[in-house]
Protein backbone atom coordinates (compact mmCIF):
# COMPACT_ATOMS: atom_id res chain seq x y z
CA UNK A 1 0.00 0.00 0.00
CA UNK A 2 1.65 3.65 -0.81
CA UNK A 3 2.03 6.19 1.46
CA UNK A 4 -0.43 8.56 0.10
CA UNK A 5 -3.34 5.29 0.43
CA UNK A 6 -3.10 5.43 4.21
CA UNK A 7 -5.49 7.43 6.13
CA UNK A 8 -4.22 10.71 7.51
CA UNK A 9 -3.74 10.11 11.02
CA UNK A 10 -1.24 6.90 9.67
CA UNK A 11 0.38 9.70 7.75
CA UNK A 12 0.49 11.98 10.82
CA UNK A 13 2.22 9.41 12.90
CA UNK A 14 4.54 8.08 10.02
CA UNK A 15 6.09 12.05 9.97
CA UNK A 16 6.41 11.83 13.19
CA UNK A 17 8.86 8.87 13.70
CA UNK A 18 10.65 10.51 10.82
CA UNK A 19 10.69 13.86 12.47
CA UNK A 20 11.47 12.05 16.46
CA UNK A 21 14.46 10.40 15.01
CA UNK A 22 15.93 13.26 13.04
CA UNK A 23 15.63 15.05 16.11
CA UNK A 24 17.42 12.19 18.19
CA UNK A 25 20.06 11.12 15.45
CA UNK A 26 20.85 14.95 15.35
CA UNK A 27 22.52 14.89 19.09
CA UNK A 28 22.70 11.23 20.66
CA UNK A 29 25.83 9.84 17.75
CA UNK A 30 27.61 13.15 18.96
CA UNK A 31 27.23 12.85 22.69
CA UNK A 32 30.24 10.82 23.63
CA UNK A 33 32.04 13.06 21.52
CA UNK A 34 30.69 16.21 23.23
CA UNK A 35 31.13 15.03 26.49
CA UNK A 36 34.66 13.90 25.62
CA UNK A 37 35.88 17.42 24.38
CA UNK A 38 33.51 20.16 25.44
CA UNK A 39 33.04 19.54 29.26
CA UNK A 40 36.27 16.98 29.78
CA UNK A 41 34.04 14.17 30.63
CA UNK A 42 36.47 10.90 31.28
CA UNK A 43 35.70 7.75 29.50
CA UNK A 44 34.35 5.67 32.37
CA UNK A 45 31.63 8.44 32.70
CA UNK A 46 30.57 8.87 29.16
CA UNK A 47 30.38 4.83 28.85
CA UNK A 48 27.66 5.06 32.12
CA UNK A 49 25.96 8.62 30.92
CA UNK A 50 25.49 6.32 27.47
CA UNK A 51 24.72 2.64 29.35
CA UNK A 52 22.17 4.84 31.59
CA UNK A 53 20.40 6.32 28.17
CA UNK A 54 19.88 2.95 26.58
CA UNK A 55 18.88 1.11 29.56
CA UNK A 56 16.24 3.92 30.62
CA UNK A 57 14.63 3.71 27.09
CA UNK A 58 15.01 -0.49 26.74
CA UNK A 59 13.93 -1.17 30.10
CA UNK A 60 11.62 1.29 30.12
CA UNK A 61 9.99 0.08 27.48
CA UNK A 62 7.14 -2.24 28.81
CA UNK A 63 6.63 0.70 31.70
CA UNK A 64 6.03 3.04 28.25
CA UNK A 65 3.61 0.30 26.88
CA UNK A 66 1.28 -0.01 30.15
CA UNK A 67 1.57 3.85 30.91
CA UNK A 68 0.12 3.88 27.00
CA UNK A 69 -2.63 1.36 27.61
CA UNK A 70 -3.90 3.55 30.99
CA UNK A 71 -3.17 7.15 29.34
CA UNK A 72 -4.27 6.34 26.01
CA UNK A 73 -1.47 6.12 22.99
CA UNK A 74 -2.34 10.23 21.93
CA UNK A 75 -1.54 11.22 25.56
CA UNK A 76 1.61 9.28 25.96
CA UNK A 77 2.92 9.82 22.52
CA UNK A 78 2.87 13.76 23.55
CA UNK A 79 4.55 12.77 26.56
CA UNK A 80 7.11 11.24 25.30
CA UNK A 81 7.73 14.21 23.28
CA UNK A 82 7.75 16.59 26.15
CA UNK A 83 9.97 14.21 28.04
CA UNK A 84 12.53 14.11 25.38
CA UNK A 85 12.48 18.24 25.61
CA UNK A 86 12.93 18.04 29.32
CA UNK A 87 16.12 15.30 28.18
CA UNK A 88 17.58 17.49 25.46
CA UNK A 89 17.25 20.81 28.17
CA UNK A 90 18.71 19.16 31.17
CA UNK A 91 21.95 17.97 28.43
CA UNK A 92 21.84 21.69 27.43
CA UNK A 93 22.17 22.86 31.27
CA UNK A 94 24.74 20.39 32.43
CA UNK A 95 27.84 21.19 33.53
CA UNK A 96 28.87 18.31 35.62
CA UNK A 97 28.45 14.09 35.27
CA UNK A 98 25.02 14.12 37.98
CA UNK A 99 23.29 16.52 35.07
CA UNK A 100 24.06 14.85 31.91
CA UNK A 101 23.36 12.01 34.16
CA UNK A 102 19.96 13.03 34.45
CA UNK A 103 19.49 14.33 31.27
CA UNK A 104 20.71 10.60 29.19
CA UNK A 105 18.16 9.35 31.54
CA UNK A 106 14.87 11.54 30.69
CA UNK A 107 16.04 11.20 27.21
CA UNK A 108 15.87 7.17 27.01
CA UNK A 109 12.40 7.62 29.10
CA UNK A 110 10.74 9.99 26.39
CA UNK A 111 11.65 7.41 24.05
CA UNK A 112 10.47 5.01 26.14
CA UNK A 113 6.75 6.41 25.80
CA UNK A 114 6.70 7.21 22.43
CA UNK A 115 7.50 4.50 20.87
CA UNK A 116 5.61 1.73 22.11
CA UNK A 117 2.20 4.20 22.18
CA UNK A 118 3.16 4.72 18.37
CA UNK A 119 3.25 1.20 17.52
CA UNK A 120 0.74 0.41 19.63
CA UNK A 121 -1.59 3.25 17.56
CA UNK A 122 -0.60 2.56 13.91
CA UNK A 123 -1.58 -1.04 14.70
CA UNK A 124 -5.15 0.45 14.76
CA UNK A 125 -4.80 3.39 12.59
CA UNK A 126 -5.39 1.81 9.04
CA UNK A 127 -7.55 -1.34 10.19
CA UNK A 128 -10.48 -1.66 8.23
CA UNK A 129 -13.64 -1.17 9.44
CA UNK A 130 -15.55 -4.03 10.42
CA UNK A 131 -14.41 -7.46 9.86
CA UNK A 132 -15.75 -8.34 6.41
CA UNK A 133 -11.81 -8.67 5.29
CA UNK A 134 -9.75 -10.31 7.48
CA UNK A 135 -7.14 -10.34 4.99
CA UNK A 136 -7.80 -6.76 4.26
CA UNK A 137 -6.62 -6.14 8.02
CA UNK A 138 -3.56 -8.21 7.61
CA UNK A 139 -2.42 -6.62 4.37
CA UNK A 140 -2.77 -2.82 6.22
CA UNK A 141 -0.93 -3.33 9.41
CA UNK A 142 1.28 -5.06 7.77
CA UNK A 143 2.41 -2.44 5.48
CA UNK A 144 2.10 0.30 8.00
CA UNK A 145 4.86 -1.28 9.85
CA UNK A 146 6.89 -1.66 6.35
CA UNK A 147 6.12 1.87 6.08
CA UNK A 148 7.39 2.71 9.85
CA UNK A 149 10.32 1.22 8.98
CA UNK A 150 11.21 3.37 5.79
CA UNK A 151 10.52 6.82 7.73
CA UNK A 152 12.26 5.38 10.68
CA UNK A 153 15.37 4.88 8.53
CA UNK A 154 15.06 8.18 6.54
CA UNK A 155 15.15 10.08 9.90
CA UNK A 156 18.14 7.62 11.22
CA UNK A 157 20.02 8.90 8.00
CA UNK A 158 19.48 12.79 7.95
CA UNK A 159 19.92 12.85 11.74
CA UNK A 160 23.22 12.96 11.49
CA UNK A 161 23.83 14.68 8.62
CA UNK A 162 22.00 17.77 10.35
CA UNK A 163 24.10 17.21 13.66
CA UNK A 164 26.93 17.24 11.76
CA UNK A 165 25.79 20.59 10.11
CA UNK A 166 24.82 21.90 13.42
CA UNK A 167 27.99 21.02 15.32
CA UNK A 168 29.86 23.66 13.54
CA UNK A 169 28.09 26.45 16.01
CA UNK A 170 28.58 24.00 19.24
CA UNK A 171 26.59 20.91 20.38
CA UNK A 172 24.50 23.20 22.42
CA UNK A 173 22.90 24.64 19.31
CA UNK A 174 22.21 20.77 18.01
CA UNK A 175 20.62 20.25 21.38
CA UNK A 176 18.56 23.68 20.67
CA UNK A 177 18.37 22.42 17.04
CA UNK A 178 16.63 18.49 18.58
CA UNK A 179 14.25 20.65 21.06
CA UNK A 180 12.86 22.62 18.66
CA UNK A 181 11.80 19.67 16.47
CA UNK A 182 10.34 18.17 19.65
CA UNK A 183 8.35 21.14 20.82
CA UNK A 184 7.54 21.11 16.61
CA UNK A 185 6.71 17.78 16.59
CA UNK A 186 4.12 18.49 20.21
CA UNK A 187 2.08 20.85 18.66
CA UNK A 188 1.29 19.20 15.25
CA UNK A 189 0.57 16.35 17.17
CA UNK A 190 -1.71 17.79 19.54
CA UNK A 191 -3.61 19.79 17.00
CA UNK A 192 -3.51 16.84 14.41
CA UNK A 193 -3.60 13.69 16.05
CA UNK A 194 -7.22 12.73 17.03
CA UNK A 195 -8.03 11.10 20.60
CA UNK A 196 -8.68 7.31 20.98
CA UNK A 197 -12.58 6.96 20.01
CA UNK A 198 -13.99 4.91 22.43
CA UNK A 199 -16.15 2.11 20.65
CA UNK A 200 -19.73 2.02 20.90
CA UNK A 201 -21.56 -1.15 21.23
CA UNK A 202 -23.36 -2.98 18.60
CA UNK A 203 -27.16 -3.77 19.81
CA UNK A 204 -25.72 -7.68 19.80
CA UNK A 205 -23.63 -6.33 22.27
CA UNK A 206 -25.47 -4.18 24.01
CA UNK A 207 -28.33 -6.68 24.92
CA UNK A 208 -25.47 -8.72 26.85
CA UNK A 209 -24.39 -7.08 30.55
CA UNK A 210 -20.30 -6.63 30.70
CA UNK A 211 -18.71 -8.65 32.84
CA UNK A 212 -17.29 -7.19 36.17
CA UNK A 213 -13.85 -5.75 35.14
CA UNK A 214 -10.60 -7.62 36.71
CA UNK A 215 -8.23 -4.77 38.50
CA UNK A 216 -5.34 -6.86 37.65
CA UNK A 217 -6.62 -9.39 34.16
CA UNK A 218 -6.47 -6.35 32.04
CA UNK A 219 -3.09 -4.67 33.22
CA UNK A 220 -1.00 -7.94 33.30
CA UNK A 221 -2.96 -10.19 31.11
CA UNK A 222 0.27 -10.12 28.20
CA UNK A 223 2.51 -11.75 31.38
CA UNK A 224 0.34 -14.41 31.91
CA UNK A 225 0.28 -15.41 27.79
CA UNK A 226 2.96 -17.90 27.88
CA UNK A 227 2.94 -18.09 24.17
CA UNK A 228 3.19 -14.24 23.86
CA UNK A 229 6.18 -14.06 26.44
CA UNK A 230 7.70 -17.05 24.27
CA UNK A 231 7.11 -15.26 21.33
CA UNK A 232 8.38 -11.80 22.32
CA UNK A 233 11.90 -13.37 23.70
CA UNK A 234 12.31 -15.60 20.57
CA UNK A 235 11.50 -12.52 18.34
CA UNK A 236 13.98 -10.68 20.31
CA UNK A 237 16.80 -12.54 18.40
CA UNK A 238 16.19 -9.92 15.76
CA UNK A 239 17.26 -6.97 18.15
CA UNK A 240 19.94 -8.75 18.85
CA UNK A 241 21.27 -9.65 15.58
CA UNK A 242 20.47 -6.15 14.41
CA UNK A 243 22.63 -4.21 17.18
CA UNK A 244 25.48 -6.57 16.09
CA UNK A 245 26.07 -3.38 13.25
CA UNK A 246 27.10 -1.66 16.50
CA UNK A 247 28.89 -4.20 18.39
CA UNK A 248 30.32 -7.23 16.60
CA UNK A 249 30.70 -5.76 13.40
CA UNK A 250 33.00 -2.88 14.63
CA UNK A 251 34.83 -5.24 16.37
CA UNK A 252 35.92 -7.74 13.57
CA UNK A 253 36.45 -4.17 11.14
CA UNK A 254 38.97 -3.73 13.73
CA UNK A 255 40.58 -7.20 14.02
CA UNK A 256 40.72 -7.26 10.26
CA UNK A 257 42.86 -3.85 10.52
CA UNK A 258 40.35 -2.16 8.91
CA UNK A 259 39.54 2.38 10.13
CA UNK A 260 36.63 3.87 11.14
CA UNK A 261 35.42 5.45 7.75
CA UNK A 262 34.79 1.53 7.01
CA UNK A 263 32.31 1.62 9.59
CA UNK A 264 30.69 4.61 8.10
CA UNK A 265 30.78 2.61 4.70
CA UNK A 266 28.69 -0.21 6.25
CA UNK A 267 25.89 1.63 8.16
CA UNK A 268 25.16 3.55 4.90
CA UNK A 269 25.34 0.27 3.21
CA UNK A 270 22.60 -0.87 5.69
CA UNK A 271 20.29 2.38 5.24
CA UNK A 272 20.47 2.21 1.37
CA UNK A 273 19.57 -1.50 1.16
CA UNK A 274 16.56 -0.44 4.00
CA UNK A 275 15.58 2.44 1.62
CA UNK A 276 15.70 0.78 -1.29
CA UNK A 277 14.81 -2.80 -0.61
CA UNK A 278 12.49 -2.27 2.45
CA UNK A 279 8.89 -2.52 0.42
CA UNK A 280 9.86 -5.42 -2.20
CA UNK A 281 11.20 -7.58 1.04
CA UNK A 282 8.48 -6.87 2.81
CA UNK A 283 5.89 -7.92 -0.27
CA UNK A 284 7.99 -10.91 -1.07
CA UNK A 285 7.27 -11.82 3.17
CA UNK A 286 3.46 -11.15 2.60
CA UNK A 287 3.18 -13.96 -0.05
CA UNK A 288 5.25 -16.23 1.96
CA UNK A 289 2.63 -15.90 5.15
CA UNK A 290 3.65 -15.04 8.82
CA UNK A 291 5.24 -17.92 9.76
CA UNK A 292 7.37 -18.41 6.78
CA UNK A 293 8.99 -15.09 6.66
CA UNK A 294 9.83 -15.89 10.52
CA UNK A 295 11.50 -18.69 9.61
CA UNK A 296 13.14 -17.14 6.34
CA UNK A 297 14.20 -14.19 8.04
CA UNK A 298 16.00 -15.61 10.82
CA UNK A 299 18.26 -18.11 8.59
CA UNK A 300 18.95 -15.36 6.49
CA UNK A 301 20.47 -13.43 9.96
CA UNK A 302 21.62 -17.66 10.95
CA UNK A 303 23.70 -16.68 7.26
CA UNK A 304 25.01 -13.18 8.11
CA UNK A 305 26.85 -14.84 11.06
CA UNK A 306 27.89 -18.08 9.45
CA UNK A 307 29.36 -15.96 6.71
CA UNK A 308 31.34 -13.54 9.19
CA UNK A 309 32.36 -16.66 11.49
CA UNK A 310 34.03 -18.26 8.44
CA UNK A 311 35.85 -15.14 7.49
CA UNK A 312 36.60 -13.80 10.66
CA UNK A 313 40.30 -12.91 11.24
CA UNK A 314 42.43 -13.02 14.74
CA UNK A 315 43.81 -9.05 15.42
CA UNK A 316 47.12 -8.03 14.35
CA UNK A 317 47.07 -10.67 10.54
CA UNK A 318 47.11 -9.20 7.75
CA UNK A 319 44.52 -6.12 6.51
CA UNK A 320 41.64 -8.31 5.46
CA UNK A 321 39.31 -7.61 2.76
CA UNK A 322 35.65 -5.85 3.94
CA UNK A 323 33.75 -7.60 1.52
CA UNK A 324 33.12 -10.60 3.58
CA UNK A 325 31.57 -7.88 6.22
CA UNK A 326 29.62 -5.99 3.30
CA UNK A 327 28.19 -9.24 2.60
CA UNK A 328 27.33 -10.17 5.94
CA UNK A 329 25.41 -6.52 6.78
CA UNK A 330 24.22 -7.24 3.31
CA UNK A 331 22.21 -10.50 4.61
CA UNK A 332 21.35 -9.12 7.70
CA UNK A 333 19.46 -6.55 6.32
CA UNK A 334 17.35 -8.70 3.92
CA UNK A 335 16.49 -10.90 6.98
CA UNK A 336 16.25 -7.98 9.86
CA UNK A 337 13.61 -6.25 6.85
CA UNK A 338 11.99 -9.22 6.27
CA UNK A 339 11.59 -9.99 10.10
CA UNK A 340 10.96 -6.32 11.63
CA UNK A 341 6.79 -5.66 9.72
CA UNK A 342 5.97 -9.39 10.45
CA UNK A 343 6.85 -9.08 14.35
CA UNK A 344 5.26 -5.97 14.79
CA UNK A 345 2.13 -6.87 12.76
CA UNK A 346 1.92 -10.40 14.69
CA UNK A 347 1.81 -8.70 17.80
CA UNK A 348 -2.22 -7.82 17.76
CA UNK A 349 -2.90 -11.65 17.32
CA UNK A 350 -2.27 -11.91 21.25
CA UNK A 351 -4.40 -8.95 22.45
CA UNK A 352 -7.55 -10.45 23.55
CA UNK A 353 -9.53 -7.21 23.39
CA UNK A 354 -8.35 -7.68 19.79
CA UNK A 355 -11.27 -5.08 18.67
CA UNK A 356 -10.54 -2.44 21.49
CA UNK A 357 -8.75 0.75 20.03
CA UNK A 358 -6.56 0.85 23.61
CA UNK A 359 -4.72 -1.74 25.50
CA UNK A 360 -1.43 -2.96 22.66
CA UNK A 361 1.05 -0.64 24.49
CA UNK A 362 1.97 -3.31 27.07
CA UNK A 363 2.02 -6.06 24.36
CA UNK A 364 4.45 -4.07 22.41
CA UNK A 365 6.52 -2.43 25.69
CA UNK A 366 7.37 -6.20 26.21
CA UNK A 367 7.83 -7.34 22.59
CA UNK A 368 10.56 -4.42 22.72
CA UNK A 369 11.90 -4.47 26.85
CA UNK A 370 12.60 -8.66 25.53
CA UNK A 371 14.37 -7.19 22.89
CA UNK A 372 16.89 -4.93 24.95
CA UNK A 373 16.86 -7.74 27.29
CA UNK A 374 18.49 -9.88 24.96
CA UNK A 375 20.37 -7.09 23.35
CA UNK A 376 22.24 -6.98 26.90
CA UNK A 377 22.98 -10.17 27.85
CA UNK A 378 23.88 -11.46 24.50
CA UNK A 379 26.46 -8.19 24.30
CA UNK A 380 27.79 -9.06 27.42
CA UNK A 381 28.09 -13.17 26.55
CA UNK A 382 29.75 -11.94 22.95
CA UNK A 383 32.12 -9.65 24.66
CA UNK A 384 33.63 -12.35 26.83
CA UNK A 385 33.96 -14.75 23.79
CA UNK A 386 35.37 -12.03 21.85
CA UNK A 387 38.18 -11.50 24.75
CA UNK A 388 38.58 -15.29 25.25
CA UNK A 389 39.39 -15.88 21.45
CA UNK A 390 41.59 -13.70 20.77
CA UNK A 391 43.62 -14.22 24.12
CA UNK A 392 43.34 -18.21 23.65
CA UNK A 393 44.28 -18.13 20.47
CA UNK A 394 40.68 -20.26 19.57
CA UNK A 395 39.09 -20.55 16.22
CA UNK A 396 38.06 -16.87 15.48
CA UNK A 397 34.49 -17.17 14.36
CA UNK A 398 33.45 -18.76 17.61
CA UNK A 399 32.11 -15.50 19.04
CA UNK A 400 29.80 -15.17 15.83
CA UNK A 401 28.36 -19.08 16.73
CA UNK A 402 25.96 -18.41 19.36
CA UNK A 403 24.27 -15.83 17.36
CA UNK A 404 24.22 -18.53 14.65
CA UNK A 405 22.73 -21.11 17.39
CA UNK A 406 20.20 -18.37 18.87
CA UNK A 407 18.74 -17.09 14.97
CA UNK A 408 18.51 -21.03 13.94
CA UNK A 409 16.33 -21.79 16.98
CA UNK A 410 14.09 -18.86 16.59
CA UNK A 411 13.62 -20.00 12.87
CA UNK A 412 12.08 -22.90 13.90
CA UNK A 413 10.44 -22.10 16.79
CA UNK A 414 8.56 -19.31 15.86
CA UNK A 415 6.32 -20.85 13.14
CA UNK A 416 5.13 -23.92 15.77
CA UNK A 417 4.91 -20.79 18.16
CA UNK A 418 2.16 -19.45 15.66
CA UNK A 419 0.87 -22.42 14.97
CA UNK A 420 -0.20 -23.33 18.76
CA UNK A 421 -0.95 -19.86 19.71
CA UNK A 422 -3.64 -20.43 16.30
CA UNK A 423 -5.06 -23.59 17.54
CA UNK A 424 -5.93 -22.61 21.10
CA UNK A 425 -7.55 -19.64 20.91
CA UNK A 426 -10.46 -18.95 18.49
CA UNK A 427 -9.83 -17.10 14.82
CA UNK A 428 -10.59 -13.31 15.16
CA UNK A 429 -11.51 -11.51 11.98
CA UNK A 430 -10.12 -7.69 13.03
CA UNK A 431 -6.55 -9.22 14.11
CA UNK A 432 -5.87 -11.92 11.42
CA UNK A 433 -1.97 -11.50 10.16
CA UNK A 434 -2.07 -14.06 7.72
CA UNK A 435 -3.51 -13.60 4.07
CA UNK A 436 -6.45 -15.51 3.42
CA UNK A 437 -5.73 -19.37 2.72
CA UNK A 438 -2.50 -19.01 3.98
CA UNK A 439 -0.71 -21.48 6.73
CA UNK A 440 0.39 -19.52 9.80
Amino acid sequence: MPFRDHRPETRTLLSAQLVFNIGFYAVVPFLAGAMATEYGLGAAAIGLVLGARTFSQQGMFLLGGMLADRWGARRAILAGCLVRIVGYATLAAASDFALFFLGAVLTGAGGALFSPALESRLSHADQPAGTEDPSGASRSRRSVFVWLAITGEIGAVLGPVVGSVLLGWGFDAALAAGIGVFAAVTVLLWYLLPAEPVPLPSDREAEVPAPAPSAAAPRWAFLRDRRFVLFCALAGMNMLAYNQLYFAVPVELSRRGLDGARLAALFLLASGLTLLLQLPVSAAGRRMGPGRALAVGFVLEAGAFALAALTAMHPGAAAGSMAPLAGTVTVLILGHMLLTPTILSLIPRFVPDRGSTSGRGAYYGLAATCGGIAVLAGNAVLGQLFDLTDRHHWWPGIPWMPLVVLALLAAAALPVVLRGHSTTRPADASSTTAPAGRTR
